[in-house]
């Protein structure tokens, strides 16, 4: 199963938090995101939705997300995250003592809450990010599972022979760039994000080196690596693929 296709219900009371928590998940990528605003409506669409995930806000309208999570689960064992503007340490405690997967206070950063969902959806159901197999690049394709870049015949004779004769190869390096950048295709990826996708942890220092794998990179994917039409710099932010 796609992580993205996991069935998201978000129960809270407040409008402007659904709404937004709601377009956080899905412009992170989540297609099927619901939401309930008390418990009444949170088991209806329990019922008819069948979600991977809950996100339970503590207090509701109609009755407390506590008292909602213990009924669902007699029924089921579907992962539960708690919201809440409480802080104390009482009332998390109490969440995850009756067995909820993380708990959250309001407020809270719109990262961090991708972050929990994500990990909680591949812990519970092991399910992973779905790569893009092939990435169409003009008169190109990258081959995500050989790590092979594919031309289309071209009659460009100022390119090289491995171009003209339709096949390139990335390196281990190339290959993470743009896995990174394919991953967030249309959006602005920056500097440090690349650094930290290609050398992890060790990542500090490695701007310049950066800069070079790009170079090599656009050899192998663009028509006219001097003037790029697909890998673009964001000039003092970063580089997005189009």
């Amino acid at each position: 199963m796609n992580l993205y296709d996991c069935k998201i219900l978000l129960v809270d009371d407040e409008k402007a938090l659904r709404e937004m928590v709601c377009g956080f998940l899905e412009h992170a990528g989540f297609r099927h995101v619901s939401a309930a605003e008390n418990c009444r409506e949170a088991e209806k669409r329990f019922f008819a939705e069948s979600p991977h995930l809950i996100l339970l806000d503590v207090m509701l309208p109609d009755g407390d997300g506590f008292s909602l999570f213990k009924r669902l689960r007699k029924i089921t064992e579907v992962p539960v995250i708690f919201l809440s503007a409480r802080d104390e340490d009482e009332s998390r405690l109490r969440g995850l003592g009756l067995g909820a997967d993380d708990y959250i206070t309001k407020p809270f950063l719109p990262e961090e809450l991708i972050l929990r969902v994500t990990a909680v959806l591949k812990r519970v159901y092991r399910v992973k990010f779905v790569q893009e197999e092939m990435i169409a690049l003009g008169k190109c394709q990258v081959d995500m599972g050989s790590g092979l870049v594919h031309w289309n015949p071209v009659a460009h004779e100022d390119r090289d022979e491995a171009v003209r004769n339709g096949e390139l190869t990335l390196t281990a390096k190339e290959y993470a760039i743009l896995q990174k950048l394919a991953q967030e295709r249309g959006r602005i990826v920056t500097i440090d994000a690349l650094c930290d996708a290609v050398w992890r942890e060790e990542n500090y220092g490695y701007e310049n080196t950066l800069v070079v794998h790009i170079r090599r990179l656009r050899e192998k994917i663009e028509e006219d690596p001097s003037h790029p039409k697909y890998l673009l710099t964001v000039r003092g932010l970063g580089y997005r693929l189009v």
